[in-house]
């Protein structure tokens, strides 16, 4: 009878090295990038969230604010009378700073805002609004900030900061 020799080697410890090398060198290719497209997802949905309470505001304003509009996005959250819609989603309406994507919203008086009459609603309302969206960690959740206000065009400023008002550069307007 003959005996063969078993052959098999497996990795070596070498071998084994080398390819966690290269796919640690991949992961530091590609973390950086999905980074950057998470921080500009969220700079969109930011955008879209201003974009969204500039059209919940005029809304608000024509149907229940009697021509003025809400102070809070607690009011925008708020149903009027026979209905069981608010004028802006409970992501933003549920919370008078609400957060979403990485961001921070205020919303509360523009420049140069008076009190306005009285909504459907018996609540408050202001004669101008300026909304706001930061990022959370600035860098990391976004890079850019923005602001509306009741001229409902959305600006963005590369900073940790809303653009302020009177809007107006260095800020410029979203597109």
């Amino acid at each position: 009878m003959i005996h063969h020799k078993r052959t098999d080697h497996g990795f070596t410890l070498i071998e084994l090295l080398i390819v966690v090398a290269i796919i640690s060198i991949i992961a530091a290719i590609a973390v950086p990038g999905l980074l950057r497209s998470k921080m500009t997802a969220n700079e969109t949905s930011a955008a879209i969230a201003l974009r969204t309470t500039a059209a919940s505001q005029v809304l608000y304003s024509t149907s229940c604010g009697n021509g003025a509009f809400a102070a809070s996005y607690l009011i925008l959250g708020t149903a009027p009378p026979g209905s069981n819609d608010a004028f802006i989603g409970a992501d933003m309406g549920s919370n008078a700073t609400p957060q979403k994507a990485g961001y921070n919203f205020t919303l509360g008086p523009g420049a140069g805002s008076q009190a306005g009459p009285n909504d459907c609603n018996g609540q408050a309302t202001i004669t101008a609004y300026y909304a706001t969206a930061v990022p959370a960690t600035f860098g990391t959740t976004g890079s850019r900030s923005f602001a509306v206000n009741s001229g409902n065009v959305v600006w963005e400023l590369n900073a940790a900061t809303a653009p302020t008002e009177p809007l107006g550069p260095p800020a410029k307007p979203v597109n």
